[in-house]
């Protein structure tokens, strides 16, 4: 694709293609399979992103849950058993913190990643879709330049069929003048037994 549409697209929203319906009716197999790539690509990126935001969500939970027993705890007698939960709690929690921290990081990057494999597939799409639309132009032209051929040989043979349907209907009507109607009627039997 040319180097001036990646600058010409700065700005433009496009929907995320492999989410869209309307996408995949574009294409043909032979597209499909030139794609395939592309997609499956953005696709992992996409369940990245969804898995991310889920486990974010557990994750949070799991936290909050945590961090409300802590606080009961902590309202409860001093004991050892008490202090050995509050340590594997606050363990717990920091674990959580830790994996939160580093699913933002991810998630910090990954829209940018689906945006430029997104737009790498827009701009793929449109080479396949205006290659196939130049295909279909040149066979388009071809058939008119057939067609155009076709009915100046069916206008020839059209006025060809009406001249030698005048010479029969001639011939017969001069027959019937010079032999009578009685003689070739005897021929008619003969030579067209179908009528």
């Amino acid at each position: 694709m040319k180097q001036q549409f990646p600058e010409a697209l700065v700005g433009k929203k496009i929907p995320i293609l492999t989410l869209d319906n309307k996408w995949y009716k574009l294409l043909d197999e032979d597209t499909k399979r030139m794609l395939s790539d592309t997609q499956e690509e953005l696709n992992t990126l996409l369940k990245r992103q969804g898995k991310i935001n889920t486990e974010t969500k557990d994750i949070r939970r799991l936290k909050k849950k945590l961090m409300g027993e802590i606080v009961e705890m902590a309202d409860q007698p001093d004991s050892a058993e008490i202090q050995k939960k509050m340590e594997q709690h606050k363990k717990l929690v920091n674990e959580c913190n830790e994996k939160l921290h580093g699913y933002q990081d991810e998630m910090k990057e990954l829209p940018g990643r689906i945006e430029k494999l997104n737009r790498k597939l827009m701009l793929k799409t449109m080479e396949c879709c205006y290659d196939t639309m130049r295909e279909n132009e040149t066979e388009i032209e071809k058939t008119n330049e057939w067609v155009k051929e076709i009915r100046k040989e069916l206008k020839i043979r059209l006025v060809k069929k009406q001249a030698l349907e005048q010479q029969n209907q001639r011939i017969y009507a001069y027959m019937h003048d010079v032999f009578g109607a009685d003689v070739v009627d005897i021929f008619d039997m003969q030579n067209r037994p179908s009528e």
